[in-house]
């Protein structure tokens, strides 16, 4: 195939940021592979929605490069379903330049929107801030412990504990927990929690923040029924209990 790589490789050192490309033109897709290996940047590569999802699963990328025209499924959706568990930038790459299109992305979840055909100085802006954005979050969010009671939450090894006893948690309610752990004693409306743990496709979402609550209780509290940590404030929305 005049050297072109599988559509699912990883390239570049462990030390650098990862970018998950999902693009199927495989001339695009080789391009950007330059542009981006040239500035010492690792590369997965897919060619399609359900394997840029597995492929996000597997690498958690520093930053997701996503074509909205991917053959089996709409690159809205891709991102959609990514905003259930990763907060890692979505770039939109796509030739479709109609303002319903850009908006509807945005709703999604992605953060930002490059229309083809692009100059690679503005490509490569784009990624520098996205990538600055990834860093100043890792460092807020995985170098310190926190705990609250017999809570606690290991940011760099993501990992929770009640009373010392590590508690197996999905990646949404780990996220759940951990926005609740960053503002403890805070009174959050349910429309924040939504948006910080699924994105702001998902702010009028209220049964499925029930339905996580829940889970989270259930795996944390004492006594579920009559919780100690994480308290409903009625109409409103929660608040994790400090005393």
């Amino acid at each position: 195939m005049n050297g072109e790589q599988p559509a699912t490789t990883v390239t570049r050192s462990a030390a650098a940021p990862l970018v998950l490309l999902a693009e199927d033109d495989k001339g695009m897709r080789r391009y950007l592979r330059a542009t981006l290996s040239d500035q010492r940047l690792r590369v997965v590569e897919t060619e399609s929605g359900a394997e840029a999802l597995a492929q996000a699963a597997a690498h958690n990328p520093d930053l997701i490069l996503l074509d909205l025209g991917l053959p089996d499924m709409d690159g809205i959706h891709v991102t959609t379903k990514l905003r259930e568990w990763t907060a890692a930038p979505i770039l939109i790459i796509s030739a479709r330049d109609e303002e319903i299109e850009k908006v509807a992305a945005l709703d999604a979840g992605a953060n930002d929107f490059l229309t083809k055909p692009f100059g690679t100085g503005e490509f490569l802006a784009r990624v520098r801030v996205w990538l600055r954005h990834t860093q100043r979050a890792s460092s807020d969010s995985t170098s310190s412990v926190l705990a609250v009671g017999d809570l606690r939450i290991d940011f760099a090894r993501r990992v929770a504990s009640v009373a010392g006893r590590e508690v197996r948690l999905t990646p949404t309610q780990y996220k759940l927990l951990a926005t609740m752990m960053r503002n403890a004693g805070k009174v959050l409306t349910h429309e924040q929690i939504l948006f910080a743990v699924w994105g702001p496709a998902y702010t009028r979402e209220t049964q499925y923040l029930r339905v996580y609550m829940g889970q989270l209780r259930q795996k944390l509290e004492a006594d579920p029924a009559r919780p100690r940590y994480f308290v409903t404030e009625p109409g409103i929305g929660y608040r994790l209990r400090e005393g």
